[in-house]
């Protein structure tokens, strides 16, 4: 390389270097990072059916335990029909991802399982109007054996949600 082509560049670094956040404002920008993603909330406001919470808060993202379509206000099957069971389940998912201060806007993942794989276009017309269209999180859908309390659908959740108050 010849030594002015060397000069030429030297300036634009020094330019580009000097536009950002100093070392230590980067520093500690990670540092702030980090110290979020350490963090643990623990949503507990809803009723379970073991020893597991209802949804995790770690930084800025959410996990939501599978829910089924129980009724809350029964503690039955919200019906025995997989159109009932998942506006319930994802009702019941809705219902825990606002205590976490989200809505279904913020979901990234959804993990959806199903007794009757038969069952996914009905399954999935339902689900599909929880989520804004273009905006759909990415999901993965599997065929069970048994689900707890004889349940057809169970839907699990990972929300992201930068503006969480930590």
């Amino acid at each position: 390389m010849h030594a002015s082509a060397s000069w030429c560049i030297l300036p634009a670094c020094v330019l580009m270097t000097s536009c950002g956040p100093n070392e230590d404002r980067v520093r500690a920008m990670i540092a702030d990072e980090f110290a979020r993603q350490g963090t643990k909330s623990f949503i507990v406001q809803a009723e379970t059916i073991g020893p597991y919470s209802p949804a995790i808060r770690t930084g800025s993202f959410v996990f939501v335990s599978g829910q089924i379509g129980l009724d809350p206000a029964t503690g039955a099957l919200a019906g025995n029909d997989i159109q009932a069971q998942t506006r319930q389940a994802m009702s019941n998912l809705l219902t825990i991802l606002s205590k976490a201060g989200c809505d279904s806007s913020d979901v990234v993942q959804c993990t959806v399982y199903l007794t009757d794989m038969k069952e996914f276009p009905s399954m999935n017309q339902i689900y599909g109007g929880y989520f804004q269209e273009d905006r759909y999180p990415t999901r993965t859908t599997v065929e069970v054996r048994s689900l707890p309390r004889n349940a057809k659908i169970e839907v699990a959740a990972v929300a992201y949600a930068p503006q969480l108050p930590q």
